[in-house]
């Protein structure tokens, strides 16, 4: 009989965290006196950009939290996008800051990033926040590996001792998921372009999280029976139709539901959980800054 692996609910647990949210952000007003804040800058008119953010807008809300959106058009210069960071750094009922990539091309990205002070920065991209995930500090952590860290704790329990091997190498999630990984004292593979036998290295793996942005690259051949596969992929393709689209992943998700012992869906696994952590980010950055110990939400 055909094994088929169990498929992680993103969307469920996403919902189930933006819940334990939005009572953290009700105890915090009610014992504190303070509503968590979240600014959102939007540059241009990207369109996937415009929903996200959008969506960003409605779910903080939702949550109880004060929402700040910035829309600045397309030709906005670095000099006054900067002006508004520091604006937004010196607001305190502002505790979270996070400015929409991609961003034009005359504007320096690292350097937007950069002047974000690191305590609001609740995307986890300040130097100072990836240094401190590396040495094992307090830092806040970008929201999509912290996204899927939380689907593989629900998943597996302890991840102690479990052999994982991470896809892609970019610092918004390869990186910073190897960081969590080993922090959660598995044995972490970075693996990339130029690794070597690729697919030989995924066998060996109890946990593969896929980030690397080629369509359905992931082959059952690849999985080790009863592994667990995290796929961070959103990739548009053609769909069956013509002049259709559809989403999928980084994985074959056909071709390894029949090998893995759990995995997630494109869409509806690892996309939920981006926003519900950026929201749980925007809390842990206003008790630290308020000088409330935080203890996790979820």
């Amino acid at each position: 009989m055909t094994q088929t692996a169990k498929i992680i609910d993103g969307k469920a647990t996403a919902a189930a965290l933006r819940e334990a949210v939005g009572a953290r952000v009700a105890e915090l007003k009610a014992q504190h006196g303070l509503t968590p804040g979240l600014a959102v800058v939007l540059v241009g008119e990207d369109p996937a950009s415009q929903v996200y953010v959008r969506n960003k807008n409605e779910q903080t809300k939702a949550a109880g939290m004060n929402s700040f959106e910035h829309k600045l058009s397309a030709d906005t210069s670095e000099a006054d996008l900067l002006a508004l960071v520091d604006k937004l750094n010196a607001d305190p009922a502002v505790n979270g800051i996070l400015v929409q990539l991609p961003l034009p091309k005359q504007i320096d990205s690292q350097k937007v990033l950069d002047r974000i002070l690191p305590e609001k920065d609740v995307d986890g991209f300040h130097p100072v926040n990836v240094g401190r995930l590396v040495t094992g500090g307090e830092a806040l952590v970008p929201c999509t590996p912290l996204g899927c860290l939380m689907l593989l704790k629900r998943e597996l329990g302890s991840l102690a001792g479990k052999k994982a091997i991470v896809l892609g190498r970019s610092n918004i999630v390869g990186k910073p998921m190897a960081q969590l990984l080993l922090r959660e004292s598995c044995t972490v593979v970075v693996a990339h372009s130029k690794t070597h036998d690729l697919p030989g290295e995924c066998r060996q793996a109890d946990i593969v999280v896929a980030a690397v942005g080629q369509p359905e690259m992931v082959k059952g051949a690849w999985i080790k029976p009863g592994a667990v596969v995290i796929d961070v992929g959103i990739n548009r393709v053609p769909g069956s139709e013509p002049g259709k689209t559809k989403l999928v992943g980084d994985v074959d998700f056909k071709d390894c539901v029949s090998v893995a012992g759990a995995i997630t869906p494109v869409p509806g696994g690892v996309g939920p959980m981006t926003i519900a952590v950026l929201l749980r980010n925007a809390v842990e950055a206003c008790c630290r800054q308020n000088k409330i110990p935080f203890t996790e939400v979820f």
